[in-house]
């Protein structure tokens, strides 16, 4: 049976699909404040990874742990908001997931939760971006699955 992504994430994405145009900016603002803060050895992105097709600086960072399950660490200036609605977003939606539940994210994500008729087509990209990255280094850590 193949893997869906996780129920918190395909309750957001549905809740965003189903919102009206002019609430889903909003709604995206809410999320930019969902990003935790960074642990104290994540401080200067020391092991992240910078996503450069984000046009501000995006650091991200997924670790696998021995049950396969994914924490996320996503760090993104407050002056951004929409692209820091994007790791909240993923921070909330991927919160305890396994790494097969992250790896069945539709790569497509932003698409599917209207965001294209809201946002930037750019800032769509960098999100698209976020999100192959976090799900390579789950790949990675996996063997390259």
């Amino acid at each position: 049976m193949p893997q869906s992504m996780p129920p918190k994430l395909a309750e957001i994405v549905a809740e965003f699909a189903a919102a009206p145009r002019d609430v889903v900016l909003e709604m995206l603002l809410e999320f930019s404040d969902a990003v935790p803060p960074l642990p104290a050895e994540l401080t200067g992105h020391a092991g992240m990874e910078q996503v450069p097709e984000c046009q501000t600086a995006f650091f991200l960072r997924a670790e696998v742990a021995a049950d396969r399950t994914v924490t996320t660490w996503f760090d993104c200036p407050p002056e951004a908001p929409t692209t820091r609605a994007f790791a909240g977003i993923l921070a909330e939606g991927l919160a305890g997931a396994n790494a097969d539940e992250v790896l069945a994210v539709p790569d497509d994500l932003y698409q599917q939760m209207g965001l294209a008729q809201a946002i930037s087509p750019l800032r769509v990209r960098g999100g698209n971006a976020i999100l192959a990255r976090l799900k390579r280094q789950v790949r990675e850590q996996l063997g390259g699955v």
